[in-house]
């Protein structure tokens, strides 16, 4: 090695890499690496609801909601074409959008469970378009989707809300690390 050469740097991984993904250790360092950051990513809790082409209410958990704009008001959530719920969002134009508080969290396990499940019982009611409104949740819009913009196997869903209600205020409900939490204190 000459004065204008660098030392060699030898490869290294670091001692903070992803460890392998329970269930699957043979996954691509890429899977591991992206599932276990967004286990650490918080991020709020919402439901989507519409409906099928028959009127049967549909709807899921949801973790990926983002306002757009405020001018015209634009949301946009992520989903699964895989999903159980994609087939109604894909067919129908509105959708209801469902913040939910930390008193919500049996409402967020139900929307996440079996789909013939989620609609059971007396947590919500037809709304404006006939669309799923949830009971008790602390805000509700209803939306135009404006698209779907397909990626690989996922799309990404624009909705321009046109009306929606408040319900009581309470603590934001969040997923971290896969289970369901309230903020903590301020920092």
């Amino acid at each position: 090695m000459n004065d204008t050469e660098a030392p060699e740097t030898p490869v290294t991984t670091p001692a903070t890499a992803a460890p392998p993904l329970e269930g699957d250790p043979n996954a691509p360092q890429d899977l591991a690496a992206f599932k276990h950051a967004f286990r650490r990513h918080a991020a709020g809790v919402a439901v989507i609801t519409s409906l099928r082409e028959d009127g049967t209410p549909v709807g899921f958990t949801a973790t990926s909601l983002a306002s757009l704009a405020s001018v015209p008001p634009l949301a946009t959530f992520n989903m699964a074409r895989s999903a159980s719920t994609w087939p109604a969002i894909a067919a129908n134009d509105r959708v209801v959008i469902h913040i939910l508080g930390a008193g919500n969290r049996a409402l967020a396990q139900t929307l996440s469970g079996p789909a013939e499940q989620r609609f059971v019982g007396d947590h919500w009611a037809p709304g404006p378009h006939g669309l799923p409104v949830l009971a008790g949740v602390t805000s509700w819009m209803v939306g135009r989707i404006v698209e779907r913009v397909l990626v690989h196997n996922s799309a990404v869903v624009i909705v321009q809300i046109e009306e929606g209600g408040m319900g009581e205020n309470d603590d934001a409900l969040l997923y971290h690390e896969r289970t369901y939490r309230v903020p903590g204190a301020p920092v």
